[in-house]
């Protein structure tokens, strides 16, 4: 939410960070307070923000906004699963730091760069099965319920792990039997080291490992919403159909 903050030109409004976020130099000058799960409460406090903004992810993730909330600092959390709810998301957080133009500004340019991917790749694309891996080994993959499934839509892909959740955990024979055309694993925080498919010795058997349809992409870019989150959709809309 950082990015989005700094994108609108508000990063002097920005007090503090957590420890991921560290994708531009002016943020990683800011104070960490620990992870988005286990802030140091105190220190958030100490720092007498005026409001504090949270994304959504796993259960208990509200817990450290109750606290803060009982030390009376008002915050803020957003679930975004789909674009629709990421231009939402900005639109209200514009409203909220009284920054709405910029909000607006931000939100009509990356409409109109998903406008550009959608013309290039026509009505009816033919759309190749993807599986996003979001860690290995314990697989764990992007579900229907997840940004990353948009992305792989408007990318002009399929998602290929039918289950309605964010995150799915998957058997390796479960992943065989699915046999993507395009196999897509991140590399960040969630999956530091990733092994290529290629040396893992099932996954050889893969469609996307025999025709080399294997792509490794930046956590950063798929998983966090944001406004780089385009520049997932542009990335991988080049690699499923080059050329268009």
């Amino acid at each position: 939410m950082n990015e989005i903050l700094e994108t609108m030109g508000l990063s002097e409004r920005i007090i503090a960070r957590t420890n991921a976020d560290d994708f531009s130099a002016t943020i990683r000058t800011k104070p960490s307070i620990g992870t988005h799960m286990r802030p140091n409460v105190e220190l958030v406090v100490g720092l007498r923000p005026d409001l504090i903004l949270q994304m959504a992810g796993r259960k208990g993730v509200s817990e450290p906004l109750n606290a803060l909330e009982q030390h009376g600092i008002p915050t803020a959390l957003f679930r975004v699963e789909t674009m629709d709810e990421l231009y939402a998301m900005i639109t209200r957080m514009g409203i909220i730091t009284g920054a709405s133009d910029q909000a607006n500004n931000l939100v009509r340019s990356m409409q109109e760069r998903v406008s550009r991917v959608q013309k290039k790749l026509g009505p009816h694309p033919i759309r190749p099965k993807v599986f996003f891996e979001v860690r290995y080994p314990n697989l764990l993959a992007a579900g229907q319920h997840s940004i990353v499934s948009e992305i792989i839509s408007l990318a002009g892909g399929t998602n290929g792990v039918p289950q309605d959740k964010k995150l799915v955990r998957l058997s390796e024979e479960e992943l065989l039997n699915m046999n993507p055309d395009v196999y897509v694993l991140q590399k960040g925080p969630m999956n530091p080291n990733p092994v290529l498919p290629k040396k893992r010795p099932h996954f050889r058997t893969l469609q996307a490992v025999k025709t080399d349809r294997v792509l490794v992409v930046d956590e950063h870019l798929f998983s966090r919403p944001g406004p780089e989150t385009v520049t997932a959709i542009e990335m991988l809309a080049e690699y499923l159909h080059p050329g268009q």
